[in-house]
C-alpha cells in the first residue's frame, strides 16, 4: 500500500482517541428530508441501473461486466477506483477531510438458476461458469439490489461530503454465493493495498420482511457454515449377488437416516445446528452395485463447540455404520471439506446498538424491527479479521400484502434463492440507499460545528 500520511494521521487520531467512537447527536430532521428528496431525484436512474442488473447477471467469479459498472460509477464520482481485487472485486477510495475509515460492502454475483419470477425485466440470460459450463442465471439472492444501492449510497454520499468526514472504502465483492469473494480479496491485499477500515458494514436485501422495512440484532446474525463431502465406500458387485458386496447404496442411506439423530439427540436442546445432506450420487446401471456413493452435506451453527461435536459426531457414525457393515478397513468412508466454509456471521454490538438507533430514528419504530438469528451464511464474516467490527442488516424486499396473505394463509412468501423470487423495487432500493447513508453518517457525520 502506498504510504498516505491522511490516512496514518487519521488512524493515529483514532487510538489516541481524538477521535473517539460515539454516538453521534440527533439527526436534524432537514437533513432527513434531504436525503429522501435527493433518493427520490436519483430513483429513476437507481431503477433503470437495477433492472438491467436484475436482467443480465453473471455468477460467481463471472461477474466482468457488473464490476466494469461499478467501477465506472465510482470513477465518475471522483472515486480511486481499483479492479480485478480477488478477481473481480472493485475498490473504490474516496478520502473527505479527517475521520475514521469506513468499509462498504456490496456483492455481485447471481445464482444458477432458471427466472420464473413473472417481471417484465425477468432474466432470459444464459451465461458461463466458473467451469465454463452454460448455465440458466438470476439474480436469486437480490445481489443485484445491493450493487444498486452501493452506487445510490455513493451518489448521495459525494453530494453531502459536508456532512461527513474521513475515508469511505466501498467495495462490489464477486463470489457471495460460493463464500469465496471474501477470502479472494482479503487475501489480493484488501487490509494492506488500501486503508485498513475502522468499521465494516453491509445489508442484506431479503423476503423475510415487507418491503422497505429494516431489520437489525446485534452478536450472531448468520450461521457459520462446514460443507462436507462424504466419500462412502464399499465393494461393489452383481445387483442379482448382493451378498458378495458390501452395498455402498444401503450403507450411505442409513448414515442419511442416522445422522438426523445428531441434532436431536446429541445436541443440547435450544442450542441451534443444522445436519443438511443436499446430495446424494452413487451407481449407473439398476443391476450394478457401485463401489462408492457421494454424499454433500451443508453443517450450520451459531457456536463453533455445536460446530466441532456436529463434525465429531458425523465422523463416528460414518466409521460405526461402515465397519458395523462389514466395510474392510481401507475401504471404510472418506469425509473432507470444501473452501465453501465460512465463520458465524456476529455483528459486533458496540456497532450494531450504534446503527440501530439511527435505523430506529431514520425509519421509526414501524419501519425497523429486531430480527432473530437465521440459520443462513455470509462471506461477509471475512471482514472481522485484524479485530475490524462489522455489522450487517436486513431491507425488506417483499410486497407487504403477500406478507399478510402468507401469515394468514400459511403460505411462504417465495424466498431468497427461490426462482419465483423478485423483489419490490420501490421501496426497497429506497430503502438500501437510505439505510446505508444513514450508517455512513452515523459512522462518519459531522457535528454542527464541524461544517
Amino acid at each position: 500500500m502506498k504510504f498516505n500520511p491522511i490516512h496514518l494521521f487519521q488512524r493515529l487520531l483514532l487510538l489516541c482517541g481524538v477521535l473517539p467512537i460515539v454516538a453521534t447527536a440527533a439527526v436534524p430532521e432537514a437533513l432527513r428530508q434531504l436525503v429522501a428528496r435527493r433518493i427520490d431525484a436519483e430513483y429513476p436512474a437507481l431503477f433503470g441501473i437495477y433492472t438491467n442488473l436484475h436482467a443480465h447477471p453473471e455468477l460467481s467469479f463471472m461477474e466482468v461486466k457488473t464490476a466494469a459498472r461499478v467501477a465506472g460509477e465510482l470513477r465518475t464520482l471522483g472515486f480511486t477506483v481499483t479492479e480485478k481485487v480477488g478477481n473481480t472485486g472493485v475498490v473504490g477510495v474516496l478520502t473527505n477531510g479527517v475521520g475514521p475509515t469506513l468499509l462498504v460492502r456490496a456483492d455481485m454475483d447471481g445464482l444458477p438458476i432458471r427466472e420464473n419470477s413473472g417481471v417484465k425485466y425477468a432474466s432470459t440470460d444464459v451465461v458461463k461458469d466458473l467451469s465454463g459450463k452454460d448455465q440458466p442465471a438470476m439474480h436469486g439472492c437480490a445481489h443485484d439490489t445491493h450493487i444498486t444501492g452501493l452506487i445510490g449510497t455513493a451518489r448521495l454520499l459525494v453530494s453531502l461530503k459536508d456532512r461527513w468526514a474521513g475515508t469511505l472504502v466501498l467495495i462490489a465483492q464477486p463470489a457471495e454465493e460460493i463464500v469465496g469473494g471474501a477470502r479472494a480479496m482479503l487475501a489480493d491485499g484488501l487490509y494492506t493495498r488500501f486503508p485498513k477500515p475502522d468499521f465494516a458494514i453491509a445489508l442484506h436485501t431479503t423476503s423475510m420482511l415487507p418491503a422497505g422495512v429494516i431489520g437489525y440484532g446485534e452478536g450472531p446474525f448468520l450461521a457459520s457454515v462446514n460443507s462436507m463431502d462424504i466419500q462412502v465406500r464399499g465393494v461393489g458387485g452383481h445387483g442379482s449377488a448382493p451378498h458378495t458386496t458390501r452395498d455402498p447404496v444401503l450403507l450411505a442411506s442409513q448414515i442419511v437416516v442416522a445422522l438426523q439423530a445428531i441434532v436431536s439427540r446429541e445436541i443440547k436442546p435450544g442450542a441451534p445446528a443444522v445436519v443438511t445432506v443436499g446430495t446424494i450420487h452413487g451407481g449407473l446401471k439398476r443391476n450394478i452395485i457401485p463401489d462408492e456413493v457421494r454424499l454433500e452435506l451443508t453443517l450450520r451453527a451459531f457456536d463453533e463447540k455445536v460446530m466441532a461435536q456436529l463434525i465429531a459426531s458425523i465422523r463416528r457414525i460414518c466409521d460405526g455404520t461402515a465397519r458395523a457393515a462389514g466395510v474392510p478397513d481401507d475401504r471404510l468412508p472418506v469425509i473432507s471439506f470444501t473452501p465453501e466454509s465460512v465463520p458465524v456471521t456476529s455483528n459486533d454490538p458496540t456497532l450494531a446498538r450504534r446503527l440501530t438507533a439511527s435505523f430506529l430514528e431514520w425509519f421509526g419504530k414501524d419501519g425497523a424491527r429486531v430480527q432473530e438469528p437465521i440459520m443462513g451464511a455470509e462471506d461477509f464474516s471475512q471482514y472481522r479479521r485484524e479485530g475490524v467490527p462489522i455489522c450487517m442488516w436486513w431491507v425488506g424486499a417483499t410486497d407487504p400484502a403477500r406478507i399478510a396473505e402468507s401469515e394468514r394463509s400459511g403460505i411462504p412468501v417465495p424466498s431468497n434463492h427461490s426462482a419465483t423470487f423478485a423483489p419490490v423495487p420501490e421501496p426497497t432500493l429506497k430503502a438500501c440507499v437510505r439505510s446505508m447513508t444513514a450508517a455512513v453518517l452515523e459512522l462518519m457525520g459531522r457535528t454542527a460545528d464541524q461544517r
